[in-house]
């Protein structure tokens, strides 16, 4: 384990807040800033320090690591007036956890280069449930100094912790990841909805199904929320969205088609013209039950 540092945490949501408690748990000094400041209030509570902004959490730390909802906070956050860039210390480290855009990424990195700072783009996946146990995915770019300085960190927070390559590869890996997620909660949801219709007990199939070769995390741990009509999120349909947006402009740059996509991104447009963004991604299972 590393020795004890003071970090900036910026963005104490749903998986945030336990990110940044295993950190406070393992002795680093937190100062914290999230936009609704009850959400940080634990932490807090536990001895770390609030900020009213992001830019003034950077100041008092050597690390600054971010967890955002949109690309456009995570801009705001690094690049804009008074932001992590202009007012952090002179050899911090930025690590940006936020799912974001690659392009955005290189910018942050660009930016911070020309100050001497290390930025790293690492996004995560894992849900709730990951940040809660410390088994997020970390998916990193950046150069390989830096990552070899963050990586005692993200071992508090995540085990399967890999660099991709440089600024922008953390962000790529993700993108890769959404996809599959996506395209892959459309398949579980399906199959479950077949079942419905054809008048089985979808829990039951659920049962017989979820442990061979249809089997995946999602259907493992989504698929009974669903089932149980718990549509709490542990990752929202408005999150999912942002990102099949994000990898559908890079798919795009690329010259690359992608209609698995492109098709659940239509449905998960249904899902929120109900009014379910702020409802977890499982919520794709109720568009099928209420067709």
């Amino acid at each position: 384990m590393s020795a004890p540092q003071s970090i900036a945490f910026i963005g104490t949501g749903v998986m945030g807040r336990s990110m940044a408690g295993h950190l406070q748990k393992a002795g680093h000094a937190l100062h914290v800033h999230n936009r609704t400041r009850e959400k940080a209030s634990a932490l807090v509570e536990a001895g770390a320090t609030w900020h009213d902004s992001a830019g003034s959490a950077a100041a008092a730390a050597e690390v600054v690591i971010t967890i955002l909802g949109f690309p456009v906070d995570v801009e705001s956050s690094y690049l804009g007036a008074g932001g992590i860039v202009e007012r952090t210390r002179p050899s911090a480290l930025l690590i940006d956890m936020t799912t974001s855009s690659p392009v955005l990424a290189r910018r942050i990195a660009a930016a911070a280069a020309e100050r001497g700072l290390a930025a790293l783009d690492a996004p995560v996946s894992g849900g709730d449930i990951g940040a809660r146990e410390a088994r997020l995915v970390i998916m990193v770019g950046g150069d390989t100094a830096a990552y070899v300085r963050a990586k005692p960190l993200f071992d508090l927070m995540g085990t399967n912790i890999a660099l991709l390559g440089g600024p922008g590869a953390g962000q790529h890996c993700k993108m890769a990841n959404q996809i599959a997620v996506a395209v892959g909660m459309v398949a579980w949801c399906e199959a479950l909805a077949y079942a419905r219709k054809a008048g089985l007990d979808p829990s039951a199939v659920h049962a017989s199904i979820s442990g061979g070769a249809a089997g995946s995390w999602a259907m493992t741990n989504l698929a009974p929320r669903a089932l149980g009509d718990n549509f709490a999120p542990g990752f929202y349909v408005k999150h999912i969205l942002k990102d099949m947006r994000i990898a559908l402009e890079s798919a795009a740059e690329l010259k690359l088609e992608l209609p698995g996509l492109a098709g659940a991104k239509k449905l998960y447009d249904q899902v929120a013209a109900r009014g379910w963004e702020d409802c977890g991604t499982q919520a794709l299972y109720r568009l099928y039950t209420s067709l």
